[in-house]
């Protein structure tokens, strides 16, 4: 039997309810339970079969809040051209195949695209893309529930919709005339973060979307192909230093996502063997304990430069990731709108 309007009225209610509690009650980074081989845990903090994690933090009414920072209609695509990392700056993840599709006689043309590794140029990781151990995916889910396309997968976000206020940390601009290499494996630490925060006069609100940029997408790009194929792979980025007050920051900040114009988010390269503890890749940590998006590879540099000539370093981001059942991942699909 269909509930009725009161019961409807009620359950409307109770979600409003959950969703204000998230709001002001999220627990402090100390608050959370230690996590086995290091970090904290928020399993269960929106239930136990959560697929969503710190998404569930944008809500309709700070979504609606945020879209009041268009004020100009400008638009600022952040998704590089699809392709344009070539070579990757990963040794596994190589560059699509594009060939497009012209019949004979025909008057149409299709795309066909072959392999397409998703997080190869501008993408999101879902919850599903790094484990915290082997078979310990985010909020308790197993190996083979993401397999089945049950748990964590990019779906989940594609459903909720994920759209909010950014706000863009120029760490660039922030680190002043000492500067630093975007090629090269400079650690951000909090007192960095906090600097390039106070340069954008913002105060984080929960459910924010931090665009970490770095400089070193334009700085890649700008690079010859054959200068390219001469750097060592994994190549070396900026990125969060691997500091679990870094991760402590972040999460009382109670931003849902961080994306980053570089190819990790963190500092790379990182320690990737299972024996080395969680904090040495952040996400292990930040993805599969936290439930934080992470985005990789976004191209900030526009959207940076206009913040630097008005000043205003908050903007309205919208992003719709692939709707794929059992995908791990998906491009970006993002505009920022000031």
């Amino acid at each position: 039997m269909a509930p009725d309007a009161s019961s409807a009225d009620r359950l409307v209610s109770a979600v409003a309810a959950i969703r204000r509690s998230w709001a002001t009650d999220l627990p402090r980074y100390s608050d959370l339970p230690p996590a086995p081989h290091g970090g904290r845990s928020a399993w269960g903090l929106f239930g136990a079969e959560d697929s969503v994690g710190l998404v569930n933090l944008m809500t309709p009414e700070r979504i609606a809040r945020a879209a009041r920072l268009v004020v100009r209609g400008a638009s600022f695509p952040l998704d590089a051209p699809i392709g344009a990392f070539e070579p990757s700056t990963s040794p596994v993840r190589t560059p699509p195949q594009h060939t497009v599709l012209h019949p004979p006689e025909s008057f149409s043309f299709d795309d066909l695209y072959d392999n397409f590794y998703t997080q190869a140029g501008s993408q999101w990781d879902s919850l599903g893309h790094v484990g915290y151990d082997i078979n310990a995916y985010y909020n308790g889910a197993t190996a083979q529930d993401i397999i089945r396309g049950d748990r964590n997968t990019i779906a989940h976000w594609s459903w909720h919709g994920i759209a909010g206020r950014g706000v863009l940390l120029d760490m660039i601009r922030s680190a002043g005339t000492a500067g630093y290499d975007p090629g090269e494996s400079v650690a951000f630490g909090v007192d960095d973060l906090e600097r390039a925060r106070r340069l954008a006069n913002v105060e984080f609100e929960p459910g924010d979307i931090v665009l970490l940029y770095t400089g070193f997408a334009e700085w890649y790009l700008g690079k010859s192909m054959e200068e390219r194929h001469q750097l060592r792979r994994p190549v070396s980025s900026p990125g969060l230093a691997h500091s679990e007050d870094v991760v402590e920051y972040l999460w009382n900040a109670h931003v849902a996502a961080v994306v980053a114009d570089n190819h990790a988010v963190e500092v790379w390269p990182v320690d990737l063997a299972p024996e080395y503890p969680p904090l040495s890749f952040l996400h292990r940590i930040l993805i599969a304990q936290l439930g934080m998006a992470l985005g990789e590879l976004w191209w900030l540099k526009d959207l940076a430069d206009d913040c630097a000539l008005d000043g205003r370093y908050a903007c309205f981001v919208a992003s719709a990731p692939f709707n794929a059942p059992k995908g791990v991942g998906s491009p970006a699909n993002a505009v920022a709108f000031k």
